[in-house]
């Protein structure tokens, strides 16, 4: 007997990374080994030194194959087995090794845009909907398109054993937003790329495809992005941690938003339920805000605050680094 492991990698594509993936046939009871590619054919090496490495980080059971076959997340190294130059998974994980005792914990907001035909799912050809207003966490075929995509997704997902928390049709026409956590800085990053995976590969079975694009419509149309909850031990006993948080992300706010995704300002405008890029604010239950304190945190002197400058397109292990080093350095002084 044998089974199925899906190798999948984050590749070297410039300025927002793609996944890729291929199948190796093991031995039943085998276990997961190293594996390589060609580095050249994903901008991770050049022709005359092409390989490159696959270190399994993270597998889940294959939701779509069934069976035993399972899902493998790697990470990419070198043939000298030290991390690629495109691999952040790496920084990130001495960043939460190191801030462990504070015990972080995200749950990250997924939003993208389903396409078809070379338009969003649900534009009319050659023309406009309705503008937007009536199609978040809307019903009806005039206003919902693609829900099945989205039912088969997370029925996937939950399969596979993520910690999807919720779904919800958002503001445009075709977009979506699913949610991964509250699990720690590793394991939402780690299943967020799987969960982008999983998209991605279940879209294909329906001819539609599926876009991290922060501004995938300009014009008077809500961009996509992956708002991150955030919160430490000291932050869920007590309200000055909270605020302390906010100020220390003030501190590296240019730091931050260059690292939250490519095209960042196409999203970040001011409008559409955004604060502007080059500025940071954080206020209570206010979502033109940099970062957000639910009304419910405040009103109970603890929880947990949410970024709202991250992209759809970012790459959930530099986000959870950053935030991680900024206010948990903060937190320990």
């Amino acid at each position: 007997m044998s089974y199925k492991a899906e190798y999948i990698w984050i590749d070297g594509t410039e300025p927002t990374a793609r996944l890729r993936s291929k199948t190796k046939i093991l031995a039943d009871g085998a276990e997961l080994p190293i594996w390589g590619f060609d580095g050249s054919s994903t901008n991770q090496a050049a022709g005359h030194a092409s390989d490159c490495v696959l270190k399994p980080v993270f597998t889940c059971p294959d939701p779509i194959r069934g069976g035993d076959n399972v899902l493998v997340l790697c990470e990419v190294l070198l043939t000298d087995m030290t991390p690629h130059p495109t691999n952040t998974r790496a920084l990130l994980t001495p960043i939460a090794e190191r801030f462990a005792d504070q015990e972080p914990i995200f749950g990250i907001e997924q939003e993208y845009t389903f396409f078809k035909d070379g338009r969003p799912f649900g534009f009319p050809a050659g023309g406009f909907p309705a503008p937007q207003g009536f199609y978040y966490c809307g019903v009806g075929a005039d206003e919902v398109f693609g829900r099945e995509i989205v039912e088969a997704h997370l029925d996937t997902c939950l399969k596979a054993g993520l910690a999807i928390s919720g779904i919800n049709a958002e503001v445009m026409p075709g977009q979506w937003e699913f949610q991964v956590g509250p699990v720690g800085p590793e394991a939402v990053s780690d299943q967020l790329w799987v969960a982008r995976w999983l998209l991605y590969r279940v879209a294909e079975d329906f001819g539609v495809s599926a876009t991290l694009d922060p501004k995938p419509v300009k014009g008077d149309w809500n961009g996509a992005g992956a708002h991150t909850n955030f919160s430490t031990k000291a932050m869920r006993e007590g309200y000055d941690a909270i605020i302390a948080a906010c100020e220390a992300l003030s501190t590296k706010a240019a730091e931050h938003v260059k690292g939250y995704g490519a095209d960042i300002e196409h999203r970040l405008t001011g409008l559409h339920e955004t604060a502007p890029w080059s500025e940071y604010s954080y206020g209570v239950s206010d979502r033109g805000a940099s970062v957000r304190i639910p009304w419910q945190v405040e009103a109970d002197k603890k929880g947990y605050i949410e970024d709202r400058r991250p992209n759809a397109n970012c790459d959930p292990y530099v986000v959870t680094r950053l935030i991680v080093d900024t206010c948990c350095s903060a937190l320990a002084e």
